[in-house]
């Protein structure tokens, strides 16, 4: 492998979509995996980045990351071994923005996704990007193909997870691109074309790939930005003093970690930013951070030390500052148990203010908790957000009032009625939502002072089954509708200390109430006690216990509506 040459180019996405590239996702990759998260907030950076400038003559080249193939040096295929996930869904936008785009560049966008066969150089007709073989048919007819597109709503429930995802990534981007006027949606295909880049790593042998992409992925800039930065910060201070100042800057990278210290880096460039990052950390800690603490001393004392001491608290949940500290431990735990840790920069904010005391941060904390379950429910995606936290940072710098009905920190009268109707719709369907919102309420249910942590793997089961046998009295307590409407809402759901076999979960009612629930989850969780007690479980007990559990959820995030 010393032999082996490597060659690394920055191409734009247009020279990449293009005959020098044919490329192939080997069968050994793992599927097409990113959600409409991922996948939004490329869209949404690539959007605001075609923005940027009034023309796109002006336009600043934008990254978009590297991909790895195993390719021979002047022939075509290329074997994808990093950059699947990317190639995907530049492959998806550039399908469906055929749709919102004119004549002539649909025609272009079309070039991108299929190769025109040319009989003088031997080549076919035929897709620049090809799939696992398992997806590939399926991708060529609903994405590739610009017909295919218009069938794509009456996919959404399709199979496998792979084929789902890039169903849910098409017509999100329809959604998103619908919302554009055409000249807009134009002016995105032409800023991805031509001044989007990938930096494409080759080499013609599939192990000196692999190799590349390991330290990619396990070594790359976002394990050493802090050792540059360290650099940068610690050489700005007086030679006499750069050793103190050395030693303080180590005790706080021992104090949280290695990767917890680089994590701190973002979250302190989202304090002074407010915004997403669209660059790389480095580029950007130095503008919004460094620009206006310039000096050494003053970044380290004033800023490294202070939010690094509240990253340690907020990571661990070890407030030890006065009365309500219980309190402030626990918002702090249910935080974590998000699936998401936007939240942190705000926290960490407030934490490190000289004046914050329990009292100020219990009420804090509340409300930002209340903020963040309804993001959660409410499925907002990662660009707003963070969006929004950025409101709640800049209203923290100005001392605004946070408890002003207008502040970013509380939720209006419609997100409220939102998060109401998301919680009373079918929540066990949305996996990373569930069981926060069962944990919660069980939690509320036991004024707040019920402890999960000796139960590890906590599950989410239907009393009401999901497909109960024929013959069993579910199918004569519950019509076929009646079963359609409540097996997956809140009223019907509760939570067990272990994972149950599917077969028990079909038992009847008495039975499962005996054998199922009671031996393995009594008295941990309320909500299964309070299935227990119950006498029976039919169409009108499920409509009693949906309000009554809605009111408790509307009561501890407040949400006005509940009241109602």
């Amino acid at each position: 492998m010393a032999g082996t040459k490597i060659q690394a180019a920055e191409r734009k996405v247009g020279d990449i979509f293009t005959d020098d590239y044919h490329f192939t996702i080997p069968r050994y990759q793992r599927p097409y995996a990113w959600t409409t998260e991922q996948a939004g907030e490329m869209f949404d950076d690539l959007l605001a980045a075609s923005r940027a400038k009034d023309s796109l003559t002006e336009a600043d080249p934008y990254f978009l990351g590297s991909i790895v193939v195993v390719k021979a040096e002047n022939r075509a295929l290329a074997e994808v071994v990093d950059g699947q996930q990317r190639l995907t869904t530049l492959t998806i936008l550039y399908s469906v923005l055929r749709e919102f785009v004119s004549a002539d560049f649909a025609e272009s966008l079309e070039k991108r996704i299929f190769q025109k066969g040319d009989p003088l150089k031997g080549t076919a007709d035929q897709p620049r990007l090809r799939l696992r073989d398992q997806d590939q048919g399926f991708f060529e007819k609903y994405i590739q193909e610009r017909l295919g597109n218009d069938l794509l709503p009456a996919l959404q429930n399709v199979t496998p997870d792979s084929r789902l995802r890039l169903v849910e990534n098409a017509l999100l981007f329809k959604a998103r691109l619908s919302a554009l006027d055409r000249s807009e949606s134009q002016r995105l295909a032409s800023f991805v074309d031509g001044y989007t880049y990938l930096v494409v790593v080759a080499t013609v042998d599939f192990e000196s790939a692999y190799r590349i992409f390991s330290v990619l992925n396990e070594r790359g800039l976002d394990l050493t930005h802090t050792d540059i930065l360290k650099s940068e910060i610690i050489g700005r201070i007086p030679e006499p003093e750069q050793e103190a100042y050395t030693n303080k800057w180590a005790q706080e990278e021992d104090d949280l970690g290695r990767n917890d210290f680089g994590d701190l880096f973002s979250h302190i460039r989202m304090v002074y930013a407010k915004t997403k990052a669209r660059e790389s950390i480095l580029k950007e800690f130095r503008a919004s951070v460094l620009s206006r603490v310039p000096d050494g001393k003053k970044f380290i004392d004033d800023v490294l030390v202070p939010f690094s001491d509240a990253f340690e608290v907020v990571r661990s949940a070890s407030y030890a500052g006065g009365p309500g500290a219980e309190e402030i431990n626990q918002l702090l735990a249910w935080l974590k148990q998000l699936d998401n840790t936007d939240w942190i920069p705000p926290v960490i904010s407030y934490f490190s203010r000289p004046t914050a005391d329990s009292a100020s941060l219990l009420r804090f904390l509340v409300d930002l908790e209340r903020l963040a379950a309804s993001m959660l429910v409410r499925r907002v995606d990662i660009t707003r957000r963070v969006e929004r936290y950025g409101r709640v940072l800049d209203w923290l710098e100005k001392d605004r009032d946070l408890y002003a009905p207008e502040s970013p920190l509380q939720l209006s009268g419609e997100e409220q009625a939102e998060t109401l109707a998301k919680l009373g719709a079918e929540i066990y369907t949305v996996t990373r939502i569930r069981l926060y919102v069962l944990l919660r309420l069980d939690s509320a249910l036991s004024d707040g002072g019920a402890n999960y942590n000796g139960y590890p793997l906590i599950s989410v089961e239907h009393v009401l089954p999901q497909s109960p046998a024929a013959a069993s009295g579910w199918i004569l307590d519950f019509t076929s509708e009646e079963r359609a409407y409540w097996v997956h809402r809140l009223a019907n759901l509760v939570l067990l200390s272990k994972r149950k076999n599917s077969q028990a979960s079909n038992f009847e009612f008495e039975v499962k109430k005996t054998k199922y629930f009671e031996k393995t989850s009594w008295p941990p969780f309320v909500l299964t006690s309070q299935v227990i007690a119950a006498d029976g479980w039919t169409p009108a007990v499920l409509e009693e216990r949906q309000e009554t559990l809605l009111k408790v959820l509307g009561n501890l995030w407040r949400l006005e509506a509940a009241a109602s």
